[in-house]
């Protein structure tokens, strides 16, 4: 049974239902292609009816706090990473998602931008080192921005601390493979409304996948992912 930890319950002030509900609900959509409505009759078959419009809030909201635990719990990652970003809709237009795994395919960051250009490879490499530190080698695609991008961050390291930038395209087929769980979630949706709704319920889908590849600290092998959820927020 799912029990919030008592100190994360100040969250959950205002709301009609059980954090432990709210919280199964908010998993249900970033683990499984779900839309609103499938939720909504979801809700009913519990006991607990909530408008699908209310989910949809409710699943923005809780994408942070889920982030919040994961990022406090997550595992080091391996010093060879690549790189990629992916296209989502966003009302009838694509913006892009970058994305970063390590050789194993485990997740590094990710990081929704409006422009894929040199500005925004370099906020993600950012947000990256800030997580996981500074890897040994990056692997990225053709694109001029990415490599741009490291090479930036190169100039201000002595030449034996630089990065080891490759541009070879079968070494990024495990970053590419691995957007298939995230385009998967997504294209139910048919586009995202606003920026801000893509970027929680990106953040909400991507930190489930972290758990379900297992890289919580302390987190089980054999348990499922929702399993390994309950003890985080426990």
């Amino acid at each position: 049974m799912l029990k919030v930890y008592p100190t994360l319950h100040k969250h959950f002030k205002g709301y009609c239902s059980e954090p432990n509900i709210i919280v199964l609900f908010v998993y249900m959509k970033f683990r499984f292609t779900l839309s609103y409505r499938d939720l909504e009759e979801m809700t009913v078959m519990r006991g607990a009816f909530i408008d699908h419009s209310t989910l949809q809030r409710r699943v923005k909201g809780f994408a942070k706090l889920i982030e919040q635990r994961v990022r406090k719990r997550k595992r080091p990652v391996n010093g060879s990473w690549r790189m990629d970003e992916t296209y989502i809709k966003l009302n009838g237009k694509w913006v892009y998602l970058y994305r970063a795994v390590d050789k194993y395919g485990f997740t590094i960051e990710f990081l929704l931008r409006a422009k894929r250009d040199g500005i925004a490879a370099k906020a993600f490499f950012r947000k990256a080192f800030k997580q996981h530190g500074r890897p040994e080698k990056i692997t990225v695609d053709k694109s001029g921005s990415n490599k741009c991008a490291v090479d930036f961050f190169n100039e201000d390291l002595e030449k034996k601390k630089q990065y080891e930038i490759r541009q070879v395209k079968y070494l990024n087929n495990i970053v590419e493979q691995d957007h298939r769980f995230i385009k998967k979630r997504t294209r139910i949706m048919l586009g995202f409304k606003s920026f801000y709704s893509a970027s929680e319920t990106l953040s909400g889908i991507e930190n489930i996948r972290i758990i379900q590849k297992g890289q919580i600290k302390g987190q089980k092998p054999k348990q499922s992912a929702f399993e390994n959820l309950v003890e985080l927020m426990a």
